[in-house]
């Protein structure tokens, strides 16, 4: 998993950061790519940038500051990621999100409510997803995780 992670905020002509960044950045919201850095679009001006190192992030984005105002900020110690795969992960995450998880396109990432705490939701394949979120809702979140997780292994099929 990517080591840090930032908010980017930009209006205008995007290609300065694209060239700085390495990747096109997506436009449609939920929308993502992945290059030298991971981007989701979760907002018309709104991305978030997944890389390994934050220097040359940091750095790129700086270099173009004034061909294109931008923020950028490293939120790297906000969130904590969570993981969940398998062939039931699509079913335990509807133990706490009110989204039609079918609908939610492999490559896509979304903003939106798990059981009331705001999170990043990727879905990285069809039985993958990656949960962002906050680390004061990462102890909550996980114990409704794996309370969910432990009552589909109880399920008789």
């Amino acid at each position: 998993l990517p080591k840090v992670r930032f908010s980017l905020r930009a209006r205008g002509d995007l290609a300065p950061l694209e060239q700085a960044l390495g990747v096109a950045l997506p436009r449609g919201i939920g929308e993502t790519v992945k290059g030298a850095v991971e981007v989701a679009c979760l907002g018309p001006d709104e991305w978030l940038v997944l890389a390994a190192e934050a220097a040359p992030v940091a750095d790129a984005c700086a270099g173009v500051y004034a061909a294109l105002p931008h923020s950028l900020v490293e939120i790297t110690a906000r969130e904590v990621t969570f993981v969940i795969e398998g062939p039931r992960a699509p079913e335990l995450m509807t133990i706490g999100c009110a989204r039609d998880i079918d609908a939610i396109a492999v490559g896509s990432a979304r903003r939106t409510l798990f059981d009331g705490a705001t999170v990043t939701l990727w879905r990285d394949a069809e039985d993958r997803f990656r949960i962002d979120v906050w680390n004061s809702f990462a102890p909550h979140l996980l114990h409704l995780l794996q309370i969910g997780a432990r009552e589909l292994a109880a399920e008789t099929l």
